[in-house]
């Protein structure tokens, strides 16, 4: 409990010492905006103005990480907050110096009266109740009571300046923590839901596709077994033979689609080019990446990369494909364009397994894809994978 006491203490005083500094600070805002406001307006005085909103920014955080815990991520800021924060603080930090002022006159006077001073009588009338009390006991009464509402006061103003800061000079480390939270619970689920709908769609294809030649070659080998024409049964193993050159080029299909093997052993590049390769309209990858991203965002790019082109020849009847990879020191895009008629559902099933995908993986992703197009579908991710 002492230790508790004490934290409490420290903290108290440093709020009150942050909003005093405010005060200070507060007044020297409010002379820098009289003056270099109008002359932001001017051309040839705007960097110097520049420059002081800058520096007193800085001023700002420091005394909000220093005195009031408040740390700010971002360096946005400008005039507006610089003005808000301005009054606010002048006006507090007046009434915190005032009201200290005054309490510790009371203090004093009250405490000379008790041990050395005469202290007079001081009737107190309240409703139906009459106290005889003296004037230092008074004094020092009405000093505890103003320094307690000092100290509310202070604490206020501490969290009123946190809120300004918060929504003029950018959130602070529990802020953007609270939306990394809910960022994070929300891609969770979508990955779940995503990987729900590719087994379902993994399922379609093996039901559609494989199962439904598997049948039929089934049915040829049973009708050649039970024939009793040699000319005919030779036409039917000949039949069987075909289709099951089709299941297993079918088989291929479906293991392709859900992950090619090309893409650990040879590297993404090799693996869009086989995208290229066997899509039914011209691909063409410009490949601008200088080494192999991590694995789980070179896989990333890869789906992206065949689910966009696999829409643009199914849905929008696009003619020509272009994809284009490029990096810079701590991200890789992927963006695909075609000249299809658009149109381009985002939160359609494909799509949005992808956008939820790049979300887990602290990325960006955009569809861009009027009626008519043409489409543009791009996803921007760390290097690194994501970052927590």
């Amino acid at each position: 409990m002492p230790r508790l006491r004490t934290v409490s203490g420290t903290r108290v005083a440093r709020t009150l010492v942050g909003v005093i500094a405010g005060m200070a600070l507060g007044v020297v805002e409010l002379l820098f905006l009289c003056v270099a406001w109008p002359a932001s307006l001017i051309p040839a005085t705007r960097p110097a103005a520049d420059r002081g909103l800058a520096r007193l920014l800085a001023l700002e955080r420091a005394r909000l990480s220093t005195w009031l815990d408040h740390d700010t991520i971002s360096a946005g800021g400008g005039y507006g907050f610089l003005g808000a924060r301005a009054a606010l603080g002048v006006l507090a930090g007046y009434g915190c110096a005032a009201g200290l002022f005054l309490s510790g006159l009371l203090l004093f006077g009250g405490s000379w009266d008790l041990l050395w001073g005469e202290p007079e009588a001081v009737p107190v009338n309240l409703p139906g109740v009459k106290v005889i009390t003296n004037s230092a006991i008074l004094g020092l009464t009405t000093a505890a009571l103003l320094l307690v509402l000092i100290v509310l006061g202070a604490v206020a103003v501490a969290a009123a300046e946190r809120r300004l800061a918060d929504h003029l000079l950018g959130p602070g480390r529990q802020e953007l923590m609270r939306r990394r939270i809910a960022e994070l619970t929300a891609t969770r689920s979508g990955i779940v839901r995503a990987v729900d709908d590719e087994r379902r769609r993994i399922e379609r294809d093996l039901h559609d596709g494989v199962q439904q030649r598997g049948v039929a070659l089934a049915m040829l080998l049973g009708r050649a077994r039970h024939s009793a024409d040699p000319a005919r049964t030779g036409e039917l193993v000949a039949q069987a033979y075909a289709e099951s050159r089709g299941l297993l080029d079918e088989l291929r299909s479906v293991a392709w689609r859900i992950y090619p093997t090309a893409l650990d052993e040879l590297g993404l590049r090799a693996a869009l080019a086989g995208v290229a390769e066997r899509s039914s309209v011209p691909v063409t990858v410009h490949y601008g990446l200088a080494g192999r991203p991590v694995s789980e965002v070179e896989t990333a790019l890869y789906f992206i990369a065949r689910e966009a082109i696999t829409n643009a020849i199914k849905h929008a009847g696009a003619g020509d494909i272009l994809v284009v990879l490029t990096e810079d020191e701590e991200k890789v895009t992927v963006a695909i364009s075609d000249d299809g008629r658009g149109g381009a559902d985002p939160s359609g099933g494909g799509l949005s397994g992808l956008a939820r995908r790049v979300l887990a993986l602290d990325g960006d992703f955009t569809v861009d894809s009027p009626e008519g197009g043409p489409t543009e579908i791009a996803a921007t991710l760390p290097k690194g994978g994501p970052c927590g």
